[in-house]
């Protein structure tokens, strides 16, 4: 009973962790891929941030952790796409 209970208290924390991640990370690239504002984005940010969801969302694939592999997924192709417009503001467009 008591592993039951863990189980799914472990479950709801990883899926409200999910959404909470989500959600906070949305907002900006959604402005960003409406705007095209990069201004304020720090480069160096959105690669560490990328580079850490594609190694969480392995390490999610491994464990089988689907709230885990989920979110970084989802995290990382939003950093990949605000690095992407950062990327050409800053070097392609200004040019």
């Amino acid at each position: 009973m008591i592993d039951f209970i863990t189980n799914n208290l472990t479950d709801i924390i990883g899926y409200t962790a999910s959404v909470c991640l989500i959600l906070g990370y949305m907002p900006q690239a959604i402005y960003t891929i409406r705007t095209h504002d990069t201004e304020g984005i720090a480069l160096p940010t959105f690669l560490m941030m990328g580079l850490g969801g594609i190694f969480f969302a392995i390490q999610g694939l491994m464990l089988k952790n689907w709230p885990l592999f989920i979110t970084n997924v989802i995290t990382t192709i939003s950093s990949a796409i605000v690095f992407g417009i950062k990327m050409y503001n800053d070097y392609f467009k200004k040019k």
